[in-house]
């Protein structure tokens, strides 16, 4: 999996995104061999609305399901829109998780974006282990940091 931002800012693991960046939804490349696979892509924030204090631990950001392997985001069903992540407080992580589905349309979304659970969610829908993932981090921007 392979998560780019502005056609050019590839996340990586640990690396700090400028707000500025992250405002519009990224690529999101699936990788695999078989088309047929289906892909169910999350993006987190574990440390919502503070890292001290996460207590809407998880917020969701994103959700694409039915996403064909070999592929990118673009070609699965969103299922739950991208929202700009606006951190407030402190450096928050932004986790892009992709689990393979059993099958097409066998995923049921959340109802809510805040308290979202990705282990619960997996489990849920019958997900299993993750396939690949990869994170980013995020602080406020502010005007000396824009400069």
């Amino acid at each position: 999996m392979t998560v780019t931002y502005n056609s050019n800012k590839q996340v990586a693991n640990g690396h700090e995104l400028m707000p500025a960046i992250i405002t519009a939804r990224p690529r999101v490349e699936i990788g695999g061999e078989d088309m047929r696979a289906a892909y169910t892509l999350i993006m987190t924030d574990p440390d919502a609305p503070s890292p001290s204090d996460p207590y809407l631990r998880e917020h969701l950001h994103w959700m694409v399901t039915d996403i064909p392997g070999t592929t990118d985001a673009s070609f699965g069903r969103e299922v739950v829109c991208y929202e700009t992540p606006k951190p407030t407080v402190g450096i928050h992580r932004y986790v892009f998780i992709l689990f393979k589905q059993r099958g097409r349309q066998t995923v049921r979304p959340p109802s809510s974006r805040d308290y979202f659970n990705t282990r619960w969610f997996s489990a849920e829908n019958g997900l299993g282990l993750p396939v690949a993932a990869v994170y980013f981090n995020a602080q406020r921007e502010t005007a000396a940091r824009r400069r």
